[in-house]
């Protein structure tokens, strides 16, 4: 016969894999937020790095000893562990004693996300959950913020001069000393990796390169914060400049393209994802506009994960030849 020495391989799907895996993507999430990385220690010094080496360090270890003690299999070979650690420390301010940031960690790893099945499984982003978790302690968090340029010691006490950040200036409806160029490059006080707008924009640039992340919910959650505040500026501002600060203050950008977009506790369907973005951005700005708390980034990323499964079915495509309500046409 002519296909007797064909030799047939039957395997499930998928049947071509394109190299992109959680590891691939973790690895450039990481490298997008080096630019971040290293304008901290331009501005603050090696503090900056000895916090983020350790929240990272403090992730990967919680995550190993939590699945070596339930007998489970390793999972700090993916790196979601590291890109966890680094985001824990970049939403806090470097002079945060490392015992705390430790504490946030543990919260991030182990009730966050191994308690709910690990990777893929947690409902919300592990480092914001973690950041409002470290409110526990507000005089750490908040109203102690280092003035960029005067390097922070990396062992001993924290005694250096703290300055306001510009979201509490324009949460009592005034703009910031600082100027839009120094929102921009980032000389101005904050939790270390929100600083510089440009630094930010570069990590967005290189996700979008790699297309580790569609442009959909940045885009819609910053365009929603952007129109919103030019429509409706406080203290008699003009719309555009006020909007420009909205936007290049506190931890919009950094959590629009990093925290937002993450694929667990981020829709998948286009427009499910613009509708999150959106949702994002109305609950940011009325967070900022009336809420006690002169930062509302956090809070609205962390309601509006609880609210995917939603914008999902909302953004599903309708099947050819179903009408709506499932009957066929």
């Amino acid at each position: 016969m002519k296909y007797k020495n064909l030799k047939l391989s039957l395997s499930s799907s998928p049947h071509a894999h394109s190299g992109c895996t959680t590891k691939v993507i973790m690895q450039d999430v990481c490298l997008a937020l080096m630019p971040a990385l290293i304008v901290a220690v331009w501005f603050f010094g090696p503090r900056a790095i000895s916090s983020t080496l350790i929240s990272v360090l403090a992730c990967v270890g919680f995550e190993w000893g939590y699945r070596k003690l339930l007998h489970k299999d390793s999972t700090i070979h993916d790196w979601s562990a590291v890109v966890t650690g680094i985001l824990v420390a970049f939403v806090c301010p470097v002079n945060l004693p490392y015992w705390t940031l430790i504490c946030g960690d543990f919260f991030a790893i182990v009730v966050v996300k191994q308690l709910f099945g690990g990777i893929g499984m947690n409902i919300v982003n592990p480092a914001l959950a973690a950041r409002a978790f470290l409110f526990s302690w507000p005089a750490l968090m908040s109203g102690n913020w280092n003035v960029p340029g005067i390097r922070v010691p990396v062992t001993g006490p924290v005694d250096a001069a703290t300055c306001a950040t510009p979201m509490e200036a324009l949460a009592s409806g005034q703009l910031p000393a600082e100027s839009l160029l120094d929102l921009f490059l980032g000389r101005v006080g904050g939790s270390f990796g929100e600083i510089s707008a440009l630094a930010l924009l570069l990590g967005l640039g290189y996700l979008l390169f790699n297309h580790v992340i569609s442009i959909r919910i940045p885009l819609s959650y910053v365009g929603t914060v952007a129109v919103l505040t030019f429509l409706f500026p406080q203290g008699g501002i003009a719309g555009w400049q006020w909007a420009l600060y909205q936007v290049l203050s506190g931890g919009l950008l950094l959590g629009a393209i990093f925290m937002a977009t993450d694929y667990t506790t981020s829709p998948v369907t286009g427009g499910g994802q613009l509708a999150f973005g959106i949702g994002c951005g109305v609950l940011t700005v009325l967070f900022r506009y009336f809420g006690s708390y002169v930062e509302g980034v956090s809070f609205a990323i962390l309601i509006m994960n609880c609210c995917v499964g939603f914008f999902d079915k909302m953004g599903l495509p309708k099947r050819f030849g179903v009408k709506k309500g499932g009957g066929k046409g």
